[in-house]
């Protein structure tokens, strides 16, 4: 498809006008972007529907201005490979290093900033013009061969000998399908961080979380006569540690989200907060009582044991789904403050009442087996 223009493909439509190719890449499951491009003869509605489409999938639509023969991106990726062959069949450098030196440098770059916003940067406050002023005549040199390599017989053997030595020692014994693996769990954890940076690809997806956010249907009415189930997550690959479940600040985590959701239930969430209050937590005890592995879906019990206009006491108890075995326990107390003082004052308000609402409903439950442990206390 990338080498048929769009307007060859249409030429013989009853109906060109509908007629869009959208271009995207491998794995196209993670990857947002997607190239939209239409021909001679398609109509711009047409295109603006695809992007908005694609748009609505969480991807990331790059309309193609003008039809050319293997898109954009892919136009860059094989200037690339063809700069690739050249090295290998010149002896310069292995197929490993190579990578390697994709990898280890500009393909961390590229993973954010594309080359002329990196390059934009390398200018100062001068900008490109000034980049472009003290490095454009290198551009000059011939340092390039702007053609690929014949493809021969011993290139080819050459190529694929380095790529088979290469597979060997960097997949660490790894098949073809635990390679994929390998590849998708790392751009999650790219997308994941991008996310948390709200930039690139990350803003994708973050927006793309949003909108499905917001079409869930609403949770039931909570019953705030027993301990609060109102957070759950994934045990995610980034989790992981090197013993094979889950690390231990990653409890910290989802208990501080359940604390957060806590919050949020009782009308502390992020608007209460933009007024200068909050909840912070100065003391907390965590319980590791099993191990959580990658893909589990775990669940937070929160138990309020006392909320006045000063200290807010939970105690939360992690467990599987499906299951009442308590994988761990995280006993937190919390200080009302007043964020731009930086110390404590009083709480009030529907707040507050509720707080104390939920502490007053949870009294009546039994008190949460250990609560009050010291570290290290014996279970009996």
């Amino acid at each position: 498809m990338r080498c048929l223009r769009s307007s060859r493909l249409q030429s013989q439509m009853r109906h060109p006008g509908r007629f869009v190719v959208g271009h995207p890449f491998n794995p196209v499951y993670l990857l947002p972007l997607v190239e939209v491009c239409g021909g001679e003869r398609t109509a711009e509605a047409t295109c603006e529907a695809a992007a908005s489409f694609y748009a609505s999938l969480g991807m990331h639509p790059l309309r193609v201005r003008k039809e050319i023969d293997g898109f954009i991106a892919d136009r860059l990726l094989e200037a690339l490979w063809r700069e690739a062959l050249w090295l290998v069949n010149d002896g310069v450098a292995t197929t490993a290093e190579i990578d390697d030196a994709v990898r280890y440098g500009a393909g961390l770059r590229w993973s954010f900033m594309g080359t002329f916003l990196v390059y934009r940067i390398a200018g100062g406050e001068a900008g490109m013009r000034h980049f472009l002023a003290q490095f454009g005549p290198a551009l000059k040199l011939p340092w390039t061969k702007l053609v690929a390599p014949e493809l021969t017989d011993a290139l080819t053997d050459l190529v694929a000998a380095q790529s088979d030595e290469q597979a060997q020692l960097q997949a660490d014994g790894r098949s073809i399908r635990e390679l994929e693996r390998l590849r998708d769990d790392c751009l999650v954890s790219v997308l994941q961080g991008l996310a948390r940076q709200d930039f690139a690809a990350g803003r994708t997806v973050r927006a793309a979380a949003d909108r499905l956010a917001a079409t869930r249907p609403a949770p039931p009415p909570v019953d705030e006569s027993r301990p609060l189930e109102i957070y759950s997550t994934a045990v995610r690959p980034d989790w992981i540690d090197y013993n094979g479940h889950m690390t231990e600040s990653r409890y910290l985590q989802a208990f501080g989200e359940a604390t957060d959701a806590l919050l949020a239930h009782v009308g502390a969430g992020p608007a209460y907060v933009a007024q200068g209050r909050s909840w912070f937590t100065v003391e907390t005890h965590i319980r590791h009582l099993d191990e959580a592995h990658e893909g589990e879906r775990l669940r937070v019990a929160t138990q309020v044991l006392r909320a006045d206009e000063k200290r807010l006491h939970l105690f939360h108890v992690l467990r599987r789904e499906g299951s009442e075995e308590a994988i761990a326990t995280g006993e937190h107390m919390l200080v009302h403050v007043d964020i731009r003082e930086r110390r404590a004052a009083p709480a009030a308000g529907p707040m507050l009442d509720a707080a104390r609402r939920i502490a007053a409903l949870h009294a009546a439950l039994p008190r949460p087996e250990g609560a009050g442990r010291s570290v290290g206390q014996s279970r009996s």
